[in-house]
């Protein structure tokens, strides 16, 4: 009977020390930030494929239009200009972040989730534009790349801009709690990826494009 006490003591405590444990299991320092580098390195890779594919075949035009021929530039720069400036708030949103100012960061955010949205307005038209004029994917090996590159990104920026209003919501809920912190970290990082890619995009595919 005592020896039964004692094996029911001895489990009870472990269990107990074993609950304590996994409650009170600290974040690894810095452990978030590392994975996510990685899933941004992960990308880069995705889009380095993307921009080596365009280039093998964004001069295979099978007979139809070139790039000269369809590229309004003027509105690809509007665009680019939403994006770029989207990526001015989102620091204004950090600076707030780091001052403690909730609703600063939240005022921020919003601006940059409208610009956003403008350069996925802009996009679509771009592309209910061209499908409209026949340059269809199916068109030709150019239009099929062109297509695919900058058809990830703008599914890259919708996925941000969902990420986005998600932290919203936590933040206007939770506020600026460290793991709220952490996560608008990896998105600021996110987002000006994605601004570094587009510049990429707007000169690789639209300028050279028109030349």
């Amino acid at each position: 009977m005592s020896n039964t006490h004692t094996l029911h003591a001895g489990g009870a405590s472990a269990l107990a020390q074993r609950e304590y444990h996994l409650a009170h299991e600290p974040h690894p320092e810095n452990g978030t930030s590392l994975g996510f580098w990685l899933y941004l390195m992960s990308d880069c890779l995705i889009f380095a494929a993307l921009f080596a594919t365009y280039g093998v075949l964004g001069r295979s035009y099978a007979a139809g239009p070139t790039g000269a021929e369809l590229f309004d530039l003027p509105l690809v720069a509007l665009n680019t200009a939403f994006l770029l400036l989207s990526s001015i708030t989102f620091g204004f949103a950090m600076l707030q972040k780091q001052a403690g100012n909730v609703k600063g960061t939240l005022a921020w955010l919003a601006v940059t989730g409208l610009l956003g949205l403008a350069f996925l307005a802009v996009e679509l038209y771009e592309f209910a534009h061209l499908i409209h004029q026949g340059a269809t994917p199916q068109r030709s090996a150019f239009l099929s790349s062109f297509f695919t590159l900058v058809g990830t990104h703008g599914l890259h920026v919708t996925f941000g801009v969902i990420w986005l209003v998600t932290l919203m919501f936590q933040i206007g809920k939770h506020g600026l709690i460290h793991e709220n912190k952490r996560r608008l970290n990896c998105l600021s990082m996110f987002w000006h990826f994605l601004d570094v890619v587009w510049i990429c995009v707007f000169t690789f595919v639209y300028l050279m494009g028109v030349l």
